[in-house]
């Protein structure tokens, strides 16, 4: 297990199982998982369909129960919570970005990010509300979209949106399911350029991909394997995707004056 700042963890996993009983076949998810998140890490979960890491993912984000050992997040002992005070750790700490998007077809940019300040507690007021929702909007490039519905919109802008959803109640952890699964490779760069940036100004960011070159953008590289994580290392040769954007652009207008 590798440890990468002297700052408490805000996730420690030990010995993390997760069992599902199918029918009368148990299935073992997760075998026994120890690793620590610090704070300001961002990290990349990797492994092949079945490897454990979308249950990984969804126990990290209070989605599910381990069945055995102990997760802290925040020094919250996850394990002990019920229903109710899971969903308000969730709230409070914890932003998701999933691969579909999942975002209100019937709803505006502005509003798909509102949703999630509706379940605070205490109730944030609609003033703020409203406020919050187009600050976040437009530090994810959106802020001219505020009354655009998703089907107005493409797939990397969709994408900003179900990120400043995931960001407008300041959490502490963003997770990622596949964050570029559906977009093409120009907008993935961007989209991890903005993580990228998220995690530069102290964000903690956990990101769920199959593709190695999404995983390059990301400080760690953990890769699952029938439920074990097999390997843990610091990604020594990182990319830099505003780097790789700005590259990307003085090539096509080079082209375009040829």
């Amino acid at each position: 297990m590798n440890t990468f700042a002297n700052n408490k963890p805000v996730i420690q996993l030990r010995d993390l199982v997760k069992t599902y009983q199918t029918g009368e076949v148990e299935v073992k998810a997760v075998r026994g998982v120890t690793l620590d998140i610090q704070r300001g890490d961002l990290v990349a979960i990797m492994g092949a369909s079945g490897s454990g890491k979308s249950t990984l993912m969804n126990t990290l984000g209070c989605l599910d129960q381990p069945t055995g050992g102990n997760y802290l997040l925040d020094d919250i002992a996850v394990s002990r919570l019920n229903r109710k005070e899971l969903a308000k750790l969730r709230n409070k700490k914890i932003g998701f970005v999933f691969q579909s998007f999942n975002l209100l077809a019937r709803t505006s940019a502005l509003e798909n990010v509102e949703l999630p300040m509706f379940y605070s507690h205490p109730l944030i007021p609609l003033r703020e509300r409203r406020q919050r929702a187009v600050q976040t909007l437009e530090e994810v490039g959106l802020g001219d979209r505020l009354s655009h519905h998703p089907s107005q919109l493409s797939g990397g802008q969709q994408q900003c949106i179900a990120i400043a959803r995931a960001l407008v109640n300041r959490p502490e952890l963003v997770l990622a399911d596949e964050p570029t699964g559906n977009i093409d490779t120009r907008t993935s760069i961007e989209i991890m350029g903005l993580f990228q940036d998220l995690n530069d100004n102290g964000i903690t960011i956990v990101m769920i991909t199959h593709e190695l070159d999404i995983a390059a953008y990301c400080k760690r590289i953990v890769v699952m394997r029938d439920g074990l994580v097999i390997s843990d290392t610091r990604n020594e040769n990182r990319r830099f995707a505003r780097q790789e954007i700005a590259t990307l652009y003085q090539a096509e207008q080079k082209a375009k004056l040829a």
